[in-house]
């Protein structure tokens, strides 16, 4: 039995009918909210609360996001987005994410690199220390598993 990364988490949903074009095909700016859901997911997996994090004084703001579109998802499928943590640094903390229907075919890959930010200064800043370590911890496990 093969044991999930602790950087990795997905998860699956029904494209709404409010998400696609006049094709049913599934609008460009669409993705971005279902790679939202995949990254905040990740961390409430990890017992992060991204609204915990916000009464804390701090934000993610995404600072640059690439998106490679392959295959059309369409209304109704059953998509799976996975959200994987590539690197973390200081301030910084990057993502990738796919997007797979239930045939398994990927559709779409995304990178996203991510900020903290002071609420209050809207500067950037280090995480709390406890958000410090998990990040790290994370990392280390990542790069022993390769």
């Amino acid at each position: 039995m093969s044991k999930t990364p602790l950087n990795y988490h997905q998860i699956s949903f029904r494209v709404r009918y409010s998400e696609t074009d006049q094709m049913g095909v599934v609008y460009h700016g669409s993705y971005i909210p279902y790679f939202e859901m995949a990254r905040v997911e990740w961390l409430r997996n990890k017992g992060v609360s991204y609204k915990e994090l916000e009464e804390q004084g701090f934000a993610l703001p995404i600072v640059s996001m690439k998106i490679d579109y392959k295959k059309p998802a369409r209304y109704d499928d059953l998509i799976t987005v996975t959200a994987r943590m590539l690197n973390y640094a200081g301030v910084k903390l990057s993502f990738e994410c796919e997007i797979y229907n239930e045939a398994n075919d990927l559709l779409t890959t995304s990178h996203f690199l991510l900020v903290f930010v002071s609420t209050s200064t809207g500067k950037p800043c280090l995480p709390p220390d406890e958000i410090q370590q998990f990040l790290t911890d994370i990392l280390t496990q990542k790069e022993n598993t390769n």
